[in-house]
Order: C-alpha cells, then structure tokens, then sequence
C-alpha cells in the first residue's frame, strides 16, 4: 500500500508477531481485505525471542492445563505438516533426579504427555539409561537413568515471516515500519491513522475492525492509540537465554529439572552452538529495551552446570537474547512461572469491532487466529472455515511433507553447493529454495559473498520477498548468520543493503 493513499479494509491488525501474522493468514485465505501494521520489523521482539520450541509443554501439566497441553499437542504435528522445512522433530533428554521428582510422577506425564494430542507422526516416550545412550556423554556420571520424549524445533521468526508472505500472496497489504498513531471509532467502521517510522509519512484506513495483537504493547495500544483505559489481566514476563559454542556432539536436547521448580532447556542450534533457556522475570520496562541481565545469566549457567560435566560459565556466552512475553494472568499477580501460556480474546463492540488478543504462545497461533475469526464472523459475516492446517505455508509444499528426500533432490540439482550451505538454505526457504538459487551454476554466480555462506542473491529474495531492509532483519531474524559473521562482514551487509543496490531492491519489492 503507497503510504499516501487512503485504503478501505475489512480487518485492520496491529502487530506484526506471530498472532498478528496468524491472523492476517487466515482472514486473507477467507477473501478478506486486510491490512497489519507493525511499528518494527516482522518478528522484531517477541516472536523471535522464544525457546524454539512448537511443543505441548510437558511442565504444564503440573498446573493442570490439560487443554492447553492437548490443543499445544494436536498443534505440533498439524504445523509440522504444514512447515516440514523450518520445523523438525526433536527428541529430549530428561535426566532423573530423584530429590525433585520422583519417577512415577515423570512417567505418568510422559505417559499423558504420548496420548493426550493422538501423536501421530512423533515416536514416543521412554526410559534411558544414560551411562548406555549417546546423551549421557557430557553429563555427571552420577546420572544414570532418564526419559526421552519428542517435540518440535522451529525457525521462530520464519514462522511468522512465512504467515505474512502467505497473507500477502492472498491479497494482504503487510506494512512493517508502519505505527498506527490514531483511531476514530464510530459505528460501522474505524478510521485509522497510520505512519511510516521510516519516513514518516501519513496515510488513512478505513476499516471495518481492528484486531490488537500488539503482544506485549496491547494495553499500551488501548491507551495512548485509542484512548480508552485498558483493565486486562495481562502480566508482562521477560524470557531471556544465552548461546553458547556447542556443548556435545549428538543431535537431542535437554531438559532440565532446577532446584526452584523450574525447567531449562539446552538446545543443538544452528548446527554449532548450544541454546539455553528460559528465564521468567516480571518485567515493567519497555519490552523493545529487554535485555538478559547478569543474574539470569548466572541463572542458567547454574541450572544447566548442576547436570553437565564440564561447567559453562558466563565467559563462554557468545551471544545472548530477550523477550518479553505478555502472559494471561487471570488470578491478578500469579507468578510469573506458573501464569498460563493460554490466551484470551476480548471483543469489545461498543461500535465498531475491537479485538485484542492477550497471551498466547508460538504453538497455539493458528487455532488462535481461527477462533479470532470465529468471534468476528457475526460483524464481519465471515463463514466459518479451518483451512490453514491443511494448506502448506510458503517453502513447505513438499512431496509427502518428506524432507530428506526433498534435500537429497536440491542435493542433485546444485552439486557444486556447500553441504552446509545446502542445509541451511533447505531448512529456511523449503521449495523456494530455487527463487534464490535460479539457475546458477556455481558460488560465483550468486554474486557478492559477504561472509559465511551468505551472497547476494539471498539477499536480493529477502529484500524483494521478505520485507527485509536491515543487516539485523538478516542476519538475526530472517537467519542467524549473525552468530558467525563478524563485526566488518556484517557491516558490509548493511552498507549493500542501504546502498544503491539495496535501494533497487527495495524499490523492486514495492513495485
């Protein structure tokens, strides 16, 4: 949408997160006119700061949440399905120690943990022992028995750049860098105020609903943009985790138990390195300016050094993240780890349609988003449909969602590709792997290499089709060659993409 114009729509969303993403998928899937504003880059905060994970949430089982854990469960294999590239099995290691729980506890919520979802595609629970299995070689040799399960690891802020993309080719306008400053509210309709962070340029919609999916911001949202006083029982929680260089050689993760009550998990990621994570701190700051303090530094390095052998220390970080998630808390001051990762959607109809959506987690997006649309379906008559489990998102339309032999394919048809490099740009991109690839032949006709294994024709794709227009959208979202570029590499990403031929994509990619 040209910035200067005036654009009527059906829905308007604030927030370019997961939900807000989630939600313009399904409303433009429908027929319906949509536009998402987002005041940053797509997946700038929340949304690219979780632990990786689409899972049920074993630990929720503690508090009871067995809807949550079995709508999180039936999720897990319908987007494994729907995103066989940027989202994979993974199977965790649970070491057992006997002081903090015993084994009968643990087996039964594995046991409920198998069947609650009807598991499908996942192998199930069992029992270890770790003196005999690859994932007790970096641990305490006073640990020898645990549990196994499986889940999910996903490409966080892929997932929501591929809910726009596929918004987008269904008519969607996705305006990243774009606040919303101002909204008149009046029977049938909302005029709306938005501008370019940018440039600052102006433009109106009118639309007949809103939905504030402003994540951490939708209070602040109904305060300041709308002028009305928001009273939901949203407790902002900030989750932070370090990377280290990678910690042991197998491919499962760990999870484990901390003597507060509290699990960490320790990830395989980006191939290289070791994730650890999640703290939960109440937060009152500004959720653009979270940051990992040194006490949850310390924190993590001390519940995961009670299990591993050789002990990670803070000097061993290489890179850390926050995220400031905006929890649910229907009891008004819960603590912070045991609030619900559920959500609730509040419709306020005193005129024309305000939703705002509070909570929610990676895994349970898209239910979210239909059941968004199923409470706006009266004002909007929109009918009812669940279409975007069975839809692939962009990238994941492979034969019989069988990844490995799609690789092997791509393999055959760029032998001259770096392995890894062939890994990495299978599991981000899917079948829109050959947009960036094309024709080419060898490296060199992927023009400028700036490091790593990045060139200039991904860069070109993430520009044009990816709304990419920083080094940091690359490098940190869009991929995580940020871990393995340095400082003057990284640079020269940034002078390209601000450079002419930066503008020329960015110019093609409006177009």
């Amino acid at each position: 949408m040209n910035m200067t114009e005036r654009q009527d729509c059906d829905l308007l969303i604030v927030g370019g997160g997961i939900n807000g993403a989630g939600i313009a998928r399904d409303a433009a899937g429908r027929g319906l006119k949509v536009v998402l504003c987002e005041q940053d880059d797509l997946a700038h905060h929340t949304s690219s700061a979780s632990t990786k994970l689409i899972h049920g949430g074993l630990r929720y089982l503690e508090h009871y949440e067995f809807a949550l854990v079995r709508k999180s469960l039936r999720e897990r294999e319908v987007l494994l399905g729907i995103a066989p590239h940027i989202i994979q099995p993974l199977r965790f290691i649970l070491p057992h120690v006997r002081q903090l729980r015993p084994a009968w506890m643990i087996r039964s919520g594995l046991f409920l943990y198998d069947h609650l979802g009807g598991r499908r595609k996942l192998p199930a629970s069992q029992g270890v022992r770790l003196r005999e299995h690859p994932a007790g070689e970096p641990l305490r040799p006073g640990l020898t028995k645990g549990f196994a399960y499986s889940d999910c690891w996903v490409q966080d802020a892929r997932l929501v750049v591929l809910n726009a993309m596929d918004a987008a080719e269904r008519g969607a306008a996705i305006l990243p860098r774009t606040r919303c400053t101002a909204a008149q509210r009046e029977q049938d309709g909302w005029t709306v105020t938005l501008q370019s962070t940018i440039d600052g340029r102006e433009s109106r919609v009118r639309a007949r609903a809103i939905v504030n999916a402003a994540g951490p911001w939708a209070s602040r949202f109904l305060d300041d943009r709308l002028g009305m006083h928001s009273d939901h029982d949203v407790q902002l929680v900030k989750g932070s985790h370090i990377v280290v260089p990678r910690l042991y050689k197998h491919d499962n993760a760990y999870i484990f138990q901390h003597t507060d009550g509290r699990i960490v998990f320790a990830i395989p990621y980006e191939r290289d390195f070791t994730l650890i994570g999640t703290t939960d701190v109440a937060y009152t700051g500004d959720p653009s300016a979270a940051e990992a303090s040194t006490e949850e530094v310390q924190y993590l390095c001390d519940a995961v050094n009670a299990y591993f052998a050789t002990p990670v220390r803070p000097a061993d970080v290489v890179h850390t993240y926050a995220g400031v998630r905006p929890l649910y808390d229907e009891e008004r001051g819960g603590n912070a780890a045991s609030i619900s990762r559920g959500y609730s959607l509040q419709l306020d109809r005193a005129g024309a349609p305000l939703l705002s959506v509070l909570g929610g987690k990676l895994t349970t997006y898209r239910t979210l988003a239909t059941e968004t649309l199923a409470e706006l379906s009266g004002p909007l008559g929109i009918e009812d449909a669940d279409w975007t489990g069975s839809c692939a998102l962009p990238g994941g339309d492979i034969t019989d969602g069988d990844f490995d032999a799609f690789l092997a394919d791509v393999r055959r048809r760029y032998p001259w590709l770096p392995d890894t490099m062939t890994e990495r740009l299978t599991h981000g991109y899917g079948t829109r792997i050959h947009r960036i690839l094309g024709d080419a032949r060898e490296t060199e006709h992927l023009g400028e290499h700036f490091g790593a294994d990045l060139y200039e024709a991904e860069l070109r794709y993430l520009m044009q089709h990816e709304w990419a227009m920083t080094a940091e959208d690359v490098l940190w979202r869009r991929t995580k060659l940020g871990l393995v570029l340095d400082s003057t590499e990284a640079a020269r990403v940034e002078t390209w993409m601000t450079g002419p031929a930066g503008v020329s994509e960015r110019e093609a990619a409006s177009r």
